[in-house]
């Protein structure tokens, strides 16, 4: 038997380093094992085809569960329903690829919760680039899910609100969001009707009418449950079981609860911005609890929110009943609105503007399109009014006609406050009236007056005649009688003398009578002189514009002013120096009735004269005079005007030659006559003040 051959010496060698190294690698894959349980995330070790090999204790813990039981998780409840098969697929191409995956999923813990982690799967691989093995970190990320969820959440509910969605709806939409976010819990939204002081369904969207419409119409106080002492003590309520809890025994909304099986009610008030409850937000839940610190936080985010909805839907309903109001408002009185941003020449209208115009609703208003209805006669005064309103941010206001298309006439008055807004732009806000209704009256009335003082001159006429007759028609009648009788007495054989003297006498004192009433009606009818004292001939004329205002603009006149300064004042009766400036105005005015192709314009001016004399001049655009009658205007009787009686510019010159000046009249350049008088001033007297050497007004 042959002896048996001895190991050499490098088969020992060979074997050594084998044992060597499994114990080396039994020793790293024990300081992996370490090092993988000492993380303090769930960890999970995997083979490159997928098998788990190794798990922490964290997931252990996590899971409630052996590692046997957790090997065949892609078959079992650990990863939620919902989520399984999206993390299947995303990890099993990762093993094909041998890439790094991430996928978000929900996972079960051991008490039977959900909760979000971030799952991280990256490959371990030796220096030949072979994947070893897999290691899976497991990252909570609950917190931060419910905080995107409930940011988003508002968002949603915020975008809701800012696009006027239906309060309704909102409401509705609140509760879906607090009973996704936290389950196993019913929510409402309780609005209170203070004027009724009752609570009014706002929202419970989860729960049925048989609990719903009992709790409707409840009034708010202490019977009413939790919500009702929320709303009166304006503090959070937690009713943690209605059913032991023995302040709401008496409780109205204790057996409604229970009879739907809700054992737990959490009340919070809905507060105005001013303080005022609004309503409440309650939370129902079948067993009983209390509300953990995320639901504390996640009542006052959407009891915020609720206040603002509620909040803006009370602004836009009272909004509403407002613009109605305005509305029928505007209807009734004929009065419309607008805005005008003179930079952008933009114009706002309302309804009752547009009526007005009988303008299409969706029609651009511009100027262009205004100037459309404005009757031809006007639309000086329309240029004047924008040309005005764009220099300076003054109120104003404006009489003008419209030519409608079935060519009848509507009267406007229009009224605009001007302002600058916060970019310093100019902007107006006005009101324009139809004021047609009252026109017509107005004229029909003055037409009335015109008729009834023309009775009345008639009739002064008619005394003063029989005053006249009657006044004289005695001594006239002693006269002849007296005559007749003298006649007779030298008539008689022998003549009568001493009796026809005596008859003569009384011929003499009926004929002195009648000279007397003569006399007496002469002083009546005579101007009696004049009350002398110092006059601002500026002033005086501002005061007849001012209160002739009016019926210059009845007329469409403009009256525009060139007052000199400094005017020196002058000596004579005020009221006769007026009288003489309305007659001119009143004539100016006359005299344009017929333009219709120029603006009615008329100017007042004054300016001193050599000699110590001052000029006030009025001048037109009418229709003027022929050369030949310039004179003529200021005698007695002559008169251009159908109805005029052609004493007013004789009387006016009469009370100018008083004052020791003279009236006379020109003819302009252009259309029109300009009458002037000239006066004396106060020697070395007083002078108007002024701050310009020349003022020019315009009204």
């Amino acid at each position: 038997m042959e002896p048996r051959p001895e190991r050499t010496a490098s088969g020992d060698d060979l074997t050594a380093r084998l044992k060597r190294a499994e114990e080396a690698l039994r020793a790293r894959e024990l300081d992996f094992q370490l090092i993988v349980d000492s993380i303090p995330a769930p960890v999970a070790v995997i083979s490159p085809t997928g098998e788990v090999e190794a798990l922490n204790q964290p997931v252990l813990d996590y899971f409630g569960k052996s590692f046997a039981e957790l090997t065949g998780w892609a078959n079992s409840d650990p990863v939620h329903p919902d989520d399984l098969r999206h993390v299947n697929e995303v990890r099993q191409e990762a093993l094909e690829r041998g890439e790094t995956y991430e996928v978000e999923s929900r996972h079960r813990r051991a008490d039977g919760v959900y909760r979000w982690f971030h799952v991280r799967g990256f490959p371990l691989k030796d220096t030949d680039g072979r994947i070893l093995r897999w290691c899976v970190l497991l990252t909570d990320i609950e917190d931060r899910k419910r905080a995107e969820a409930q940011l988003a959440g508002e968002k949603r509910l915020l975008e809701m609100v800012a696009s006027s969605c239906p309060l309704t709806d909102v409401l509705t939409a609140l509760c879906k969001f607090v009973e996704d976010t936290s389950p196993d819990c019913y929510c409402g939204v309780y609005l209170i009707d203070w004027s009724g002081l009752k609570f009014r369904i706002g929202a419970v969207p989860s729960l049925p009418a048989t609990f719903n419409d009992p709790v409707d119409g409840l009034p708010v106080s202490p019977q009413a449950g939790p919500c009702g002492v929320a709303a009166l003590t304006k503090t959070q309520v937690i009713a943690t079981d209605l059913e032991s809890d023995p302040l709401w025994q008496a409780s109205s909304i204790k057996p409604l609860a229970l009879a739907h099986g809700l054992r737990s009610q959490w009340s919070t008030p809905i507060y105005a911005r001013d303080g005022r409850v609004l309503g409440t937000f309650a939370i129902f839940q079948r067993k009983s609890a209390s509300p953990t610190q995320i639901q504390q936080d996640l009542i006052a985010q959407v009891t915020h929110i609720a206040s603002i909805a509620i909040e803006r839907a009370l602004s836009e309903a009272a909004l509403k009943r407002s613009e109605a109001f305005l509305a029928e408002a505007e209807h009734l009185t004929r009065i419309g609105s607008f805005a005008w941003r003179i930079a952008k020449n933009e114009i706002t209208w309302s309804n009752q503007l547009y009526r007005i115009f009988e303008f299409d609703p969706q029609a651009t208003v511009t100027l262009e399109l205004i100037g459309t209805r404005v009757h031809p006669e006007d639309l000086a005064l329309l240029q004047d009014m924008i040309e005005r309103a764009s220099s300076a941010a003054n109120d104003f206001q404006y009489e003008h006609r419209l030519l409608m298309p079935d060519h009848s006439i509507k009267y406007l008055h229009m009224i605009a406050h001007g302002t600058r807004n916060e970019d310093g732009e100019l902007e107006y806000i006005g009101a324009v009236q139809d004021v047609t209704n009252r026109r017509l009256s107005e004229e029909a009335l003055g037409k009335a007056r015109s008729e009834l003082a023309h009775v009345a001159r008639v009739m002064s006429l008619g005394a003063l005649t029989a005053s006249i007759a009657h006044e004289v028609n005695q001594p006239l009648s002693g006269i002849i009688t007296n005559a007749s009788t003298c006649m007779r007495m030298l008539d008689a054989e022998p003549p009568n003398v001493d009796g026809a003297r005596e008859t003569a006498k009384r011929t003499i004192r009926d004929g002195r009578r009648a000279a007397d009433v003569i006399t007496r009606l002469r002083a009546l009818f005579t101007n009696k002189d004049a009350a002398t004292e110092l006059v601002d001939l500026n002033e005086a004329t501002r005061e007849v514009i001012a209160l002739s205002r009016t019926e210059a603009s009845s007329v469409r006149v403009i009256t525009r002013t060139e007052l000199a300064a400094a005017l020196p004042l002058v000596t004579g009766d005020r009221v006769q120096l007026q009288q003489v400036i309305l007659n001119l105005l009143r004539n100016g005015s006359d005299a344009m009735s017929s333009v219709a192709d120029r603006p009615r314009e008329l100017w007042f001016r004054t300016e001193v004269e050599e000699g110590g004399r001052v000029r006030l001049s009025v001048q037109d655009a009418g229709i003027g005079f022929e050369p030949q009658s310039l004179d003529r205007v200021f005698q007695t009787f002559y008169t251009t005007k159908d109805d005029g009686m052609g004493i007013g510019l004789y009387v006016s010159r009469s009370i100018i030659e008083n004052h020791r000046g003279r009236l006379w009249a020109t003819r302009n350049d252009g259309p029109g006559v300009t009458f002037s008088f000239s006066i004396p001033c106060v020697v070395d007297g007083p002078a108007t003040p002024s701050l310009d050497d020349r003022q020019h007004n315009e009204s």
